[in-house]
């Protein structure tokens, strides 16, 4: 990303979010964008696949904690957009011809990027190559032979709907995705099938060339190349001379045991192919997880609720309740109150040390109706049973005595 791209592009903007825009933020815009403009949900959409890239391509700088730094840094120094980039220096450029105002604008275009805001060179760096074409011409044609040697590939996001127990036990699941790829017409050298590009004779295969306009010296990329330093003359017919075409694939992607709603799982080298011979770009994928009819997840345990009776809660049992990798018995003690949180060891989510355990709550059924011998049978439990809150009546009983 070069510092005119930082200076040019609102990447705020992009994101619809405020410069002062928290980390969570930035990251809850970039997922509903990203949602709703996804290739896969807009096929032969142009202009939502344009969309997406620039979404993309702002998140993946406002993310990035010194790379956002960076960028703020740019656009405080010289101006959010190019109006501000234009300014100029009040009072006139010191040793200007004429004492004229010097133009900011100009500068970033005749030297293809700029220095970088707070970045090695800097702002010395960038006049350095205004006068006599020293430092700043050397760092310049750097920045164009990087721009034209190996360029890695771009990350992608794409998201994974599992069910509850695929996102406890793990499980490998094919993706189909769309993202810029290698053209598979030219391999990748832009160049039409026989023949190859050829060494750029304005810069000589360098991507950078010089020139004076009075008292300056100015180094700019190579307008013949586009400082790649290499000329394509007859472009390959299927990706325009890019070397990158739009392609859709499917990989299989293993799901690791244990991940949770909303989890962001990133797999080197999955994104798309580097060009140039540029190492690929990382896979980052969005985990959504349906819900489960009886469990539910508490951390790394899981949580489970069972109806029991009362004679079971009074009098103790054993039940068998389920668990993602088969039954488990599980033994209620006698005078369980309703409500209470029993513990099975071990058989909750896998983790990297012990695996979470199974919560297991126990209510007690109450009926809604009973048969004329069931309600007598109640009322004589009832009688033997007593009262259970004889405090309670008591306090009450002491209060009507007083009034």
């Amino acid at each position: 990303m070069s510092t005119r791209d930082f200076i040019e592009k609102d990447y705020y903007a992009a994101l619809g979010v405020p410069q002062d825009a928290d980390a969570a933020a930035v990251k809850k815009a970039y997922r509903q964008l990203a949602r709703d403009l996804h290739p896969d949900k807009n096929p032969g959409n142009a202009q939502a696949e344009a969309r997406f890239k620039e979404v993309s391509e702002a998140y993946d700088v406002l993310s990035d904690p010194k790379r956002r730094a960076e960028y703020d840094e740019a656009r405080r120094l010289f101006g959010a957009g190019g109006a501000g980039a234009r300014a100029g220096f009040p009072g006139g450029f010191p040793g200007g011809a004429g004492g004229q105002a010097f133009d900011l604008g100009d500068l970033f275009g005749a030297t293809g990027g700029g220095a970088r805001a707070g970045g090695a060179g800097g702002l010395g760096d960038l006049f350095g190559g205004l006068f006599g074409g020293g430092a700043g011409a050397g760092s310049a044609r750097a920045r164009s032979q990087a721009a034209s040697g190996p360029a890695r590939g771009q990350d992608v996001e794409t998201e994974a709907t599992l069910s509850f127990e695929e996102s406890v036990l793990g499980v490998t699941v094919p993706l189909r995705m769309q993202s810029p790829g290698t053209c598979p017409t030219c391999a990748g050298s832009g160049a039409r099938p026989g023949t190859s590009p050829h060494t750029c004779p304005v810069c000589q295969g360098v991507g950078v060339t010089s020139r004076s306009q009075g008292a300056f010296a100015f180094s700019e990329p190579c307008r013949n190349c586009r400082g790649t330093g290499q000329v394509v003359e007859d472009p390959c017919p299927t990706c325009a001379g890019n070397g990158v075409t739009n392609q859709t694939r499917t990989i299989t992607v293993r799901i690791p045991a244990g991940v949770k709603d909303g989890q962001r799982i990133r797999l080197a080298g999955k994104g798309a192919p580097g060009r140039r011979g540029g190492p690929a770009g990382d896979l980052f994928v969005v985990v959504h997880v349906s819900e489960h009819e009886l469990l539910g997840r508490k951390g790394n345990d899981l949580t489970l609720t069972v109806p029991i009776t009362f004679a079971e809660a009074a009098l103790g049992a054993t039940l068998t309740v389920p668990t993602l990798d088969g039954d488990v018995t599980l033994k209620v003690p006698p005078g369980t109150a309703s409500g209470q949180t029993l513990r099975v060891r071990g058989r909750g989510v896998p983790g990297k040390g012990r695996a979470g355990d199974l919560l297991v709550t126990v209510e007690v059924a109450v009926p809604k109706r009973l048969t004329p011998a069931a309600e007598e049978a109640v009322k004589v439990l009832e009688a033997e049973l007593g009262d259970p809150r004889p405090r309670i009546t008591a306090a009450v009983q002491q209060q009507g005595g007083t009034r």
